[in-house]
């Protein structure tokens, strides 16, 4: 068996199309979605992440703003910032781009977004409203993965789905999700026991627990979706290149093992990645419209 690939660079790239269109459409009625993002201190990899975003929101003609804030910012001038973008009513979406300098407590900092503006889906206001089955911006990472298991596999009911990771940010909100789709459920960790054995029930198994390469081919049942959304560096296969350094991109699933059995998997890179940006798009869109009183 070899894996039908689940191509997350081109479903972003259809996503971010019908994020343009409903974007102008919004414009015609004189409103244009904001995103504004918080970026404070250096941090490399965050800077690549926010000129992305920055770059793609501007592609799809929303108004897009960018705070670069020094690492010695206090978090009072941050949380300052943040009620004032609550208060910006051409601002639609908040993101502050964490990690926060350590002097920052990022729990207050998340519950100072107004919960109408917070994109990311972290307010414990948007979580309780998930949890619930209510409306909700949800967290863009588990959002996008819903979006490519239903492009896959289209209805998910009665599937076994298990989900690798328990973090506020992506396993947690994506069992919710799962669950909202009428799969049976089951939230793994590093704790868990015979872990491996768990994994072989999922008919849909989501690996998120930050571990490179941990699950492997016999952790996976035959057949099943494997959404992979670990991004980790490690050296690269040639010795000569790793010995100067040189790091390559895996995820947390062996991929040449794992696509032997699955029969639908996510690469990384090409895979989950590029849904973030683009669910964080249409989250601020959806944004826009709730508080201006515009049914979705």
């Amino acid at each position: 068996m070899s894996a039908n690939i689940i191509d997350g660079k081109a479903f972003a790239a259809r996503l971010r199309e019908q994020v343009a269109a409903d974007v102008a459409q919004l414009r015609a009625k004189c409103l244009q979605p904001g995103l504004a993002v918080v970026l404070v201190g250096e941090d490399p990899a965050s800077q690549v992440y926010v000129r992305n975003k920055g770059e793609q929101t501007d592609a799809a003609g929303m108004k897009s703003v960018t705070h670069r804030l020094p690492a010695e910012t206090s978090q009072d001038d941050l949380l300052a910032l943040v009620a004032r973008l609550n208060d910006d009513a051409s601002i639609h979406g908040i993101l502050v781009q964490f990690p926060v300098p350590a002097h920052m407590d990022q729990a207050r900092v998340v519950a100072a977004i107004s919960p109408d503006k917070d994109v990311d889906g972290l307010n414990v206001i948007n979580a309780g409203r998930l949890a619930s089955g209510l409306p909700a911006l949800t967290p863009c990472t588990p959002l996008g993965c819903m979006m490519l298991l239903r492009d896959a596999l289209g209805d998910l009911a009665g599937k076994r789905a298990v989900v690798v990771g328990r973090s506020n940010l992506m396993g947690k909100p994506m069992a919710q999700l799962l669950l909202a789709a009428d799969c049976t459920v089951t939230i793994a960790h590093s704790k868990s026991r015979d872990l491996p054995a768990i994994c072989r029930e999922a008919d849909i198994l989501v690996a998120a627990a930050g571990r490179a390469e941990m699950v492997r081919r016999d952790w996976i049942k035959p057949g099943a979706a494997v959404i992979d959304v670990g991004i980790n560096r490690v050296p690269s296969r040639d010795p000569e290149k790793a010995a100067e350094g040189k790091t390559r991109l895996v995820g947390d699933v062996a991929f040449d093992e794992a696509a032997q059995v699955a029969g639908w998997i996510t690469p990384v890179p090409g895979g989950v990645g590029p849904m973030t940006i683009a669910c964080l798009l249409a989250n601020t869109v959806t944004a826009a419209k709730r508080l201006n009183g515009i049914d979705d």
